[in-house]
């Protein structure tokens, strides 16, 4: 880190070494607080609290493993107390032995209101593909043990990884069982988040219900959604309370990226659009970035946090990781830089006659987008710009580009937050006008953006860029699909794999579109799940596995010579409305040979 960089963190983030020596970040706030060098009050003369002091009601977390560093995350309170909140001296305990009877790391830090009681800490001069236990000291209480297995060296030949990613886990919908099966996984090296950790609104009811252990999340500021620091601290603080999402972050460490729920539904930049009026939320936006810099265990040495820095792009989470040389894993974020939506909801409204400022047309803006409408607004868009409209904006596309095109990893795998598979409707045949024409279902995806979309893809083309497998979230629903330079099976050149995991628990896709396709002649045609998969794989024939329905996680299990992923797709709300004790409904195996730009599907795996 650059020394502005590190002054910008020095009360936020601890960088120790692995031999136990607090290597930096001590800060005047710190020491207005007792100082992060405190311990567990094992240094001085007065005897420790009684065992129960305190607690660590978020349980533990490691991430961003790479072979020679980690970080170490909790949150700590005290226990029954009526004064004003006091900084909690906590110590963090490396080994790897799981008695802890030798010591990696002990490294003091101080848990202040500031940050909402959370730490973390980046402990270096690890041991490449080590398996390290962990734990926090408060006190006379102990934490429960974490485990993390450090990566392999960047050149190192390694010949298998498996890791796994997981999405969109509303609280307020279906149930978290899929957590469970997660948890239950062997030999996971790490876990990908690809964003929706938490949702900010609490005002859409899903069609299943939800299990009864996730009550209603009443916010502190009262509001449908959150908007202030404490609201999002209290969604962050109630998703990590259930036992089965702390559990996996006690597995396995997990390298995490946001979509848009961290902030705002289909948010850009610092907008949100709930109504057509796109309206400019930063101060929200930067609440928003706080909380989730605070709950996830994020390397902040390797990328950046600053709090004095009043933009709403204060921070910045794009960054990369090896597994030896067999896998370099590139993390994106696709929410802070984008530029707004191609096609205006408020140049819809008034085509329409409808309230163009607190409307909500996200229908012919967002979704179910006339192909041709999409090109002319993107052709406004670019004039006014002086650039295609993007996803990425121009500095991550650079970023993106010299980051594979330096690789030489076997497998690249991209953790991308929105699809890249084509999802296109062509209705020009059987429906009559105005519909009778070629839908982009999705243009708050990469679909939304098809000359930045072409841009990325034309480079891996010409670059020769090989073994690129992008690991997507976001729709909720279970596609694996090839993607072209051109989006036309009949001229376009493959040129990577998109794999689509579910939501662990957010409301299918299948259920969104039928709300979107009300009133249109489509909805004949979509009566059924099955029915919509088929005709969404009949209009595009590179998708190769759908399944729009489904709640779930994605594994995958990599060697030299294949990339093979499996769907592992759960059981909804049993009848009575508790969540299903044997949660797996079926497994679907997708292989990948190195070299191809293929897929082959076993279901029921």
């Amino acid at each position: 880190m650059d020394r502005r960089r590190f002054l910008s963190l020095s009360a936020f983030y601890t960088v120790a070494a692995a031999s136990g020596t607090l290597a930096a970040c001590h800060s005047s706030h710190d020491d207005d607080n007792g100082g992060s060098g405190s311990g567990s009050g094992s240094g001085g003369t007065t005897p420790p609290p009684p065992a129960g002091a305190f607690a660590f009601p978020q349980g533990v977390a490691s991430g961003d493993p790479r072979d020679v560093s980690a970080v170490f995350w909790t949150r700590c309170v005290a226990n029954g107390s009526s004064a004003a909140p006091a900084p909690v001296a906590v110590t963090l305990q490396v080994s790897t032995q799981q008695s802890f009877a030798q010591l990696a790391a002990s490294v003091p830090l101080n848990a202040v209101p500031d940050y909402d009681f959370t730490v973390r800490a980046k402990v270096t001069g690890l041991v490449a593909k080590t398996t390290y236990y962990y734990r926090f000291v408060a006190g006379s209480d102990t934490s429960v043990t974490g485990t993390m297995r450090t990566a392999a060296a960047a050149n190192d030949a390694i010949p298998q990884l498996r890791f796994a990613w997981f999405v969109c886990q509303n609280w307020s919908a279906n149930h978290w069982q899929a957590l469970t099966l997660l948890a239950a996984e062997t030999d996971l090296d790490f876990v990908v988040h690809l964003g929706d950790y938490i949702y900010e609104a609490n005002f859409v009811a899903p069609a299943g219900g939800v299990e009864a252990a996730h009550p209603t999340i009443t916010l502190p500021s009262g509001g449908p959604y959150a908007n202030t620091l404490d609201d999002y601290r209290t969604l962050y603080r109630t998703y990590r309370g259930d036992a089965r999402l702390q559990n996996v972050h006690a597995r396995f460490p997990v390298i995490a990226i946001w979509d848009d729920h961290e902030f705002s539904d289909d948010c850009w930049q610092d907008h949100q659009t709930y109504t057509n009026a796109n309206l400019q939320q930063t101060a929200r936006r930067r609440t928003a970035n706080q909380a989730w810099a605070e709950y996830m265990p994020v390397d902040w040495g390797d990328v950046s946090f600053d709090l004095n820095n009043a933009a709403y792009d204060n921070i910045r989470i794009y960054r990369d990781f090896h597994f030896g040389s067999l896998m370099h894993l590139v993390m994106t974020d696709e929410r802070l830089y984008r530029d707004d939506h191609v096609v205006s909801e408020a140049a819809i409204a008034q085509a329409l006659g409808h309230d163009p400022v607190n409307g909500n047309d996200l229908v012919g803006s967002r979704y179910f987008v006339p192909r041709n409408v999409l090109a002319q607004f993107e052709a406004a868009v670019t004039q006014r710009l002086g650039r295609v409209p993007s996803i990425f904006g121009p500095t991550q596309t650079q970023w993106w580009k010299d980051t594979l095109k330096a690789s030489t990893s076997i497998w690249k795998v991209w953790g991308n937050e929105v699809m890249m598979n084509r999802m296109w409707l062509d209705l020009s045949a059987i429906a009559p006008a105005p519909d009778n024409t070629v839908f982009v279902l999705d243009c708050d995806a990469w679909d939304g953006y098809p000359s930045h979309k072409a841009d990325l893809l034309s480079f891996v083309k010409t670059q020769g860029i090989t073994n690129l497998v992008a690991i997507t979230g976001d729709l909720h629903a279970f596609q694996a699909g090839v993607v072209r330079d051109v989006p036309d099976p009949a001229t376009g050149t493959p040129v990577m794999i998109d794999l689509m995991s579910a939501g662990i628990s957010s409301q299918p896709f299948f259920e969104d579109i039928k709300t979107y396709a009300a009133g249109m002649p489509l909805a004949s045609l979509i009566s059924s799940s099955s029915l919509f998969d088929a005709l969404i794989r009949q209009n595009n024939p590179d998708m190769l596995y759908a399944d729009h329905d489904g709640i779930g996680y994605a594994s995958a299990t990599l060697t030299p010579t294949q990339f093979i992923a499996i769907f592992n797709k759960v059981k909804f709300l049993n009848a009575d409305g508790s969540a299903p004790q044997a949660p797996l409904a079926k497994r679907t195996r997708l292989t990948i040979n190195a070299g191809a730009v293929s897929v082959s599907v076993q279901d029921n795996a």
